[in-house]
């Protein structure tokens, strides 16, 4: 059994992982080791997984940096990446720890906290223990019970009642290590009452080793609170990457969510939206653009548990080589949840005819007073639309790239930054010629080709 050698692991440094974190981490540890240690990871047996088998990923010999030691590079030097124009508040996570020594960003209001998970801990107990690991339910996941009983430290945003960030927040996780190794990193989000906050995550690895990442992240949006999260993945090859993202949104509030995946090996997300109170928004968009053997499977719950509310969904998947994407949708409308509003699509692009791809959308709707909708299309590229742009003197390989182009933008107009939505149009344009990503004067995508 696979997960023998972490409960076995778990048991021997308990000590360990205490020591080198605070008591309000420490005190989940237990009950997640309960969870874990009785359902253990789930396999492709489980119809939520059923392409996309991790349990393989930690049938591995991986590191864990249990002692929590800080990994030996100065960000500023390894990474020089920065989205043209966005001028952002610049924070890394380095693996799994966050970096401490951030410079050159201007001062935030007083009263925000951005940083370490464990000092807003200790800073913020009552926050901190109302919020952390109550978002994010472990009790039938066991990737998340096993993130939550070894995290020891990840990245807290604080935005108090009535504070504006107006302007964006960036954080860059960068995966260091010399051998192949576990990372599991906690991210953690609070707006209060009309509170707003944008925040871009970045993933890049360094080194040239097999990285196994759980990461996850807990979103709360208060009374008309504004959230923006969106994450670009950059990693190479030989990273899997499983992240869970959790949000649970009160009246009035409104929460826009992008994941982007430029690059990758093997790549699981799980987001889950609770709607709470009434008039809440959810916005949730997805583009993974895959070749040779990449693996992107994105699963979706929206849980409209109160009337009046919206949400949202858009996935698209371009898929080239031997790549393969899974899409799974479920929106439940709860029996009070009159005139509610869900609208969730998936749009599939299969390049070449070894590409696969499954889909899987689902409508639960207990009250009668809705509308709600899904669409899935899956096909190539059209036929009429590429002797449309011959016609007119492109080439075959500029005019299937312009239709490849075209096919993402909607998903980008998702994205309320302007600077990151036109600097993405360039990766992306990048991407599907065949170029070697950067995003910028960036020292650590050199594994990408």
């Amino acid at each position: 059994m696979v997960e023998k050698q972490y409960i076995d692991l778990f048991e021997q440094y308990r000590r360990e992982l205490d020591d080198n974190s605070v008591e309000g981490l420490n005190r989940h540890r237990d009950k997640a080791f309960e969870v874990f240690s009785k359902i253990g990871f789930p396999t492709s047996k489980d119809e939520d997984y059923k392409y996309s088998n991790i349990v393989d990923a930690f049938d591995d010999d991986l590191g864990l940096n249990l002692r929590n030691i800080p990994i030996p590079v100065n960000p500023y030097d390894a990474f020089k990446c920065d989205v043209p124009n966005l001028s952002s508040h610049v924070f890394f996570l380095i693996n799994d720890r966050y970096y401490r020594d951030a410079q050159n960003n201007e001062p935030l209001p007083e009263t925000v906290f951005v940083g370490s998970l464990q000092d807003f801990s200790q800073q913020y107990p009552d926050v901190f223990a109302k919020h952390y690991a109550q978002i994010a339910d472990y009790s039938d996941n066991g990737v998340v019970a096993y993130n939550t009983m070894f995290a020891q430290d990840g990245f807290v945003v604080y935005v108090p009642k009535n504070v504006q960030i107006e302007k964006p927040l960036q954080l860059i996780n960068i995966l260091r290590g010399g051998v192949d190794l576990n990372v599991n990193r906690r991210i953690l989000i609070i707006a209060e009452e009309n509170a707003q906050v944008k925040l871009l995550v970045c993933d890049h690895a360094v080194d040239d080793v097999h990285f196994v990442v759980t990461q996850v992240t807990e979103i709360f949006a208060d009374k008309s609170a504004q959230i923006d999260y969106y994450e670009l993945e950059e990693n190479s090859v030989k990273v899997t990457r499983l992240t869970s993202l959790f949000s649970e949104q009160m009246e009035n509030s409104n929460v826009v969510t992008s994941g982007i995946t430029l690059h990758n090996g093997y790549t699981r997300n799980n987001y889950r939206f609770r709607l709470l109170g009434e008039h809440a928004e959810a916005h949730v968009g997805g583009l993974a653009i895959c070749d040779k053997k990449q693996h992107v499977d994105n699963y979706v719950f929206v849980d409209h548990a109160v009337p009046n509310c919206l949400s949202n969904e858009l996935f698209k998947n371009v898929l080239d080589e031997q790549a393969t994407g899974a899409f799974c949708g479920r929106i439940l409308v709860e029996k009070d949840a009159q005139k509610t509003l869900a609208y969730q699509t998936n749009r599939n692009l299969c390049i070449s005819p070894d590409a696969r791809i499954y889909s899987k959308p689902q409508l639960e709707i207990y009250a009668d007073d809705v509308k709600c909708s899904h669409g899935l299309t899956t096909g190539q590229l059209d036929e009429d639309a590429l002797f449309y742009l011959r016609a007119r003197g492109i080439d075959k390989e500029e005019a299937r790239l312009l239709l490849m182009v075209a096919f993402t933008r909607d998903v980008l107009d998702l994205i309320r930054i302007d600077s990151l939505q036109e600097r993405l149009e360039h990766l992306i344009n990048k991407r599907f010629r065949g170029e070697l990503l950067r995003c910028g004067n960036c020292n650590v995508c050199k594994y990408f080709d």
